[in-house]
């Protein structure tokens, strides 16, 4: 894995989550409903959608996103 910048970093973990998303048929709206069960109270699909355009966000909301996917195993090269 050769990522050279922040700005990489960002862009590849947007576009793994996206993909995960896609591939579970999960809407941003129902990963907003999973968030708040996994202590994200104030997610929204518009939040999701925004945090996902930009890129940015934080590590722990990156976590949540896996348990709320119920993603286990996550191998580093995947992203």
């Amino acid at each position: 894995m050769n990522i050279k910048s922040e700005e990489e970093w960002a862009e590849r973990a947007a576009a793994f989550l996206k993909h995960k998303l896609r591939d579970s048929e999960v809407t941003y709206a129902e990963l907003a409903k999973r968030l708040k069960r996994h202590g994200f109270k104030t997610e929204t699909e518009a939040s999701v959608t925004n945090k996902l355009k930009r890129g940015t966000f934080p590590a722990i909301w990156f976590l949540a996103c896996l348990a709320a996917l119920e993603l286990d195993g996550v191998a580093l090269e995947e992203i």
